[in-house]
């Protein structure tokens, strides 16, 4: 008496038979295999469609070679053929003898998925004039070296890429942060305030590309009094779009309740007067592009005091051509002179700027010293002593 199949064997058994008969796909998923043309090494079936999926992990591509071809041969492969497909592309459509002269055979050719699935199909119409065996191919999984692979600009690393079996990962440089998507390189660039009365900004690294995926925000800070002029290099080179204004990157200005910007493209916004002493400079970038950046240099401008007439035997320090809110003069007297200031004799003066352009205090005058009654009220101290 027979022994009975269980169920779940009777239903592989099945699958198998329906296979072999050229009904259904089959999942082939390890990391190499091999797979044939029905009855192979005998002649295959006719009417019979097949596909084989071959599905690897991320990471890794699959190559595919033919060890041994024999298939009916035709016009375009109109007959029987094995066609390999990836992604919705044929990579490969094969029929006819190895041993004839046709281009229609893989003969040595590897095919190589541009990721990580491919599927082979087999088909085979309803007569054959002679014979033909099949064919038996191979597979394996090799893996994706993807950090010198330039062509998906989604997979590359900003800084550094580092390849290993199944995958890779994104590093930077010194001073860059790895940004959430684990490829683009970002910079904290935020919390800086400026507060001497010139100087510099610039996008981080300028005039090399600036980083992606950015927020950065410059604080000038000078004292009241003073307003800021804004002067951009003429190097400017913000990621732009040709029909909406900034959409991506941008330099955008804030100085008291006035706006400026956003700013972007190829054309330096140039000089910006401000009317204010505090300005903040915003500049974002998104997830793309290689700008080179900008650069702008800024200068505090006060009020304008009127220079300083220095009167005769009087030494005035610093002398300059334009003096400006918060600007000094120190004012001292020739040898042989005392300065002299609303009745009060001084060893030095320092008049200010003011912020309404009028100095702290006139200019003093210098007084000659009485050398004679010097001496004669020394001498009259020297007599009395000696009375005593």
């Amino acid at each position: 008496m027979k022994e009975l199949m269980d169920p779940i064997s009777s239903r592989l058994v099945l699958i198998s038979l329906l296979f072999s008969l050229g009904f259904g796909d089959q999942l082939l998923s390890e990391m190499f295999g091999s797979l044939q043309s029905p009855n192979f090494p005998d002649p295959y079936p006719r009417e019979t469609d097949l596909r084989w999926n071959v599905s690897v992990p991320d990471g890794f591509q699959i190559k595919l070679y033919f060890s041994h071809f024999d298939l009916e041969p035709s016009y375009l492969c109109e007959y029987d053929y094995v066609k390999v497909e990836a992604e919705g592309e044929v990579l490969a459509l094969f029929c006819g003898r190895e041993d004839s002269d046709t281009e229609s055979v893989p003969s040595q050719q590897i095919i190589t998925s541009p990721r990580s699935f491919l599927s082979l199909q087999f088909s085979s119409d309803f007569s054959n004039e002679e014979r033909f065996s099949g064919f038996m191919a191979h597979y394996s999984a090799v893996d994706v070296d993807e950090c010198s692979d330039q062509r998906d600009e989604d997979l590359l690393c900003d800084h550094f890429c580092h390849n290993y079996i199944g995958g890779y990962y994104c590093s930077c440089r010194y001073g860059y942060l790895l940004h959430s998507d684990n490829r683009t390189c970002r910079v904290e660039c935020s919390g800086g305030v400026f507060r001497e009365r010139s100087g510099v900004l610039s996008s981080v690294d300028f005039p090399s590309p600036y980083p992606k995926s950015s927020e950065c925000s410059y604080r000038i800070e000078v004292d009241e009094g003073f307003t800021l002029r804004l002067q951009f290099d003429s190097n400017f080179d913000v990621e732009d779009h040709p029909d909406v204004s900034c959409p991506y990157d941008y330099v955008k200005i804030q100085a008291g309740s006035s706006e400026f910007g956003p700013f972007c493209g190829d054309r330096s916004p140039g000089t910006i007067e401000t009317d204010s002493n505090v300005v903040n400079v915003q500049f974002n970038s998104d997830n793309s592009g290689e700008n080179t950046g900008w650069k702008l240099m800024y200068t505090a401008i006060g009020s304008q005091c009127p220079v300083p007439e220095a009167p005769p035997n009087v030494l005035m320090n610093p002398v300059q051509s334009e003096y400006f809110f918060k600007d000094h003069v120190l004012f001292t007297c020739e040898p042989g002179y005392r300065l002299l200031q609303d009745g009060e004799f001084l060893d030095h003066l320092q008049i200010n700027c003011q912020v309404d352009g009028s100095w702290s205090s006139r200019p003093p005058r210098c007084q000659k010293t009485d050398s004679r009654r010097k001496r004669r009220s020394l001498s009259t101290v020297l007599a009395n002593h000696s009375l005593d």
